[in-house]
């Protein structure tokens, strides 16, 4: 493992650039919301100077209202589309001087402060950090219960496919079919730098741009979104990581005495867990699934993320274990095994498509949310296999930025999908083997 280290190590340091990391060269030259806080994960393992730095520069680009962009544009690059000219987000009365996204992502950052905190071997100065950021993250969660939980109940919703993470799943071709969009001209780079039958199709990208054409048009208003986007999803794995973002800023917020944020923060995941269980579980798919707020109707696929929920300490024991029934000769593991845990969609689905992006494929950091939740819920066997899975795949290709499910399939490849070199699978595999929690169970 020491080599293997070695090689994750070797990755983050080549990505560096001065006070952030970018997931990987080329393709996705910026820094990335979502990708920092796993990364950071993984430099607090090799030096927590440039894990809090990952932190601050994140924040540099939070908007006036607690907004976290997904995208900060700190320094110049022509090797990704769109760029800061697209997102336009000065159009917005709250937007920051420098320059960003006007969307955002799953709000990993509470969750990552409690993992540095727990990684951290000078507790006191590490909480003197968290004790600089801890306001600013706070207010994000605020911005989401604020303007993105129009029904009150705890659950917030996405208004674009790259706010859920997972960009391309199947799950959205079903809300793309209810709006026309523009046929746009796309000066996509993605598809010059690694093969273009992996990635999101045209067809596609213009319900991406077109969404973010839309917000443009109402200068990244909140409420005009709520009321006219074509868009609005909840979803379960983005609830997830802030219910887990929540829990963590909870133990945080009583460590440094924020008695009013810690009560406020409590209603508000007391609310969430419980939208989450009636609303988003469905009872016949054995997952928790997806819901469209637009359309008034749920959208019920089981994909990776609906296995978030056990991260956060959503599902009571009976669900728990239906959840995990997918990984026990169940539809994600394959009848006899033969698939590699955990596909980002359902493998048994006429819409699986084991190559494409979020359409099939395993991703490193889903597989490292649901490797925590089988931990927390003790089923050491399930997290064992979702482990040894993930660290034989890097162990074999590099540090890709997704893999191949399949078994047999696995024979016949040479390397993984997508961008080589990617951050946030060497962040976590650092951490899959330095923090080692299956050993908690044993």
């Amino acid at each position: 493992m020491s080599r293997l280290l070695e090689s994750a190590a070797a990755v983050l340091t080549s990505n560096w650039k001065d006070s952030f990391t970018i997931p990987c060269e080329g393709l996705y030259p910026f820094q990335w919301n979502w990708d920092s806080g796993f990364i950071a994960i993984g430099w607090a393992h090799l030096n927590m100077a440039r894990a809090q730095s990952e932190i601050k520069s994140l924040l540099k680009g939070q908007w006036k209202n607690g907004f976290l962009p997904h995208i900060i544009f700190h320094n110049e690059s022509d090797s990704y589309y769109p760029g800061p000219e697209v997102h336009a987000a000065h159009l917005s009365e709250h937007s920051p001087a420098i320059k960003t996204s006007g969307i955002t992502q799953p709000p990993v950052l509470g969750f990552v402060l409690g993992e540095l905190y727990q990684i951290a071997t000078d507790k006191d100065s590490m909480l003197d950090f968290i004790s600089e950021v801890f306001d600013a993250v706070y207010l994000n969660h605020q911005y989401f219960y604020t303007h993105r939980d129009p029904q009150n109940e705890g659950l917030v919703y996405i208004c674009h496919n790259w706010e859920a993470g997972t960009d391309n799943t199947p799950v959205w071709d079903f809300i793309w079919e209810t709006f026309e969009v523009p046929d746009y001209d796309l000066p996509r780079k993605d598809t010059q730098l690694i093969d273009a039958s992996h990635r999101p199709t045209n067809a596609e990208y213009c319900y991406y741009i077109h969404l973010i054409e839309l917000f443009k048009e109402w200068s990244y208003d909140d409420q005009l979104i709520a009321r006219r986007s074509p868009f609005l999803i909840q979803d379960p794995l983005f609830n997830s990581m802030l219910i887990a973002s929540n829990e963590s800023l909870i133990e945080l917020g009583q460590l440094l005495g924020e008695e009013k944020k810690v009560a406020q923060l409590n209603s508000w995941n007391s609310k969430a867990i419980a939208s989450m269980n009636t609303k988003l579980y469905d009872i016949k798919e054995k997952a928790y699934v997806y819901y469209d707020l637009r359309n008034e109707r749920k959208l019920s696929f089981v994909s990776s993320s609906s296995f978030t929920p056990l991260f956060a300490g959503i599902p009571d024991a009976s669900k728990a274990e239906a959840l995990v029934s997918h990984f026990q000769k169940g539809r994600f593991s394959g009848r006899n095994h033969e698939n590699y845990l955990c596909a980002s969609f359902d493998p048994e689905s006429e819409y699986f498509n084991s190559k494409k992006y979020w359409r099939g494929p395993i991703w490193i950091n889903l597989n490292w949310i649901i490797y925590r939740g089988l931990i927390k819920y003790g089923f050491k066997q399930e997290a064992d296999t979702i482990k040894n899975d993930t660290l034989e795949l890097i162990t074999k290709y590099g540090f890709y930025e997704y893999f191949e499910p399949s078994k047999a399939e696995n024979e016949l490849l040479q390397k993984g999908y997508g961008g080589n070199n990617f951050s946030w699978s060497a962040a976590l595999t650092i951490d899959l083997i330095k923090n080692d929690k299956t050993n908690e169970l044993a």
